[in-house]
């Protein structure tokens, strides 16, 4: 059960309240080697900070029930949540400026392509593997 990469799989958090839309992302991440966990809303990924669980990249939809991408973002950052890569996801163009003002390090229209995802966790890889 040995990964691929030389630390242990990244750890993803995928928050999504669109069933389809969170299944195909979980479905790629899982192809990437990445160990991904799901909830349907801001508030359910701004509790699991609070609890200290810790995520390589988070994937954030922007319109979601109880609390919106954006501030959760805001909310992560404010934890001093500094070293996770926070993805900002939507169908709006518009929502970029909300993303990247909230603290977000990136703005991916949707649907994400799997040869985004899979860049962007390159990087997150990569920079763990230098800290490490």
């Amino acid at each position: 059960m040995a990964s691929r990469n030389q630390g242990s799989a990244p750890r993803a958090l995928v928050v999504e309240d669109i069933k389809v839309d969170c299944v195909i992302l979980m479905r790629m991440l899982h192809k990437l080697n990445c160990k991904a966990t799901a909830v349907e809303n801001g508030k359910k990924a701004v509790d699991l900070f609070v609890e200290g669980k810790s995520f390589d990249i988070v994937l954030l939809d922007k319109d979601m029930p109880i609390m919106s991408g954006p501030e959760a973002v805001a909310k992560i950052r404010a934890m001093g949540a500094t070293e996770v890569k926070i993805v900002g996801v939507s169908a709006d163009f518009g929502a970029q400026e909300a993303f990247m003002q909230a603290g977000a390090d990136v703005f991916v229209p949707k649907p994400v392509k799997f040869e985004t995802l899979k860049a962007m966790l390159e990087v997150v890889i990569s920079k763990n593997n230098m800290s490490g």
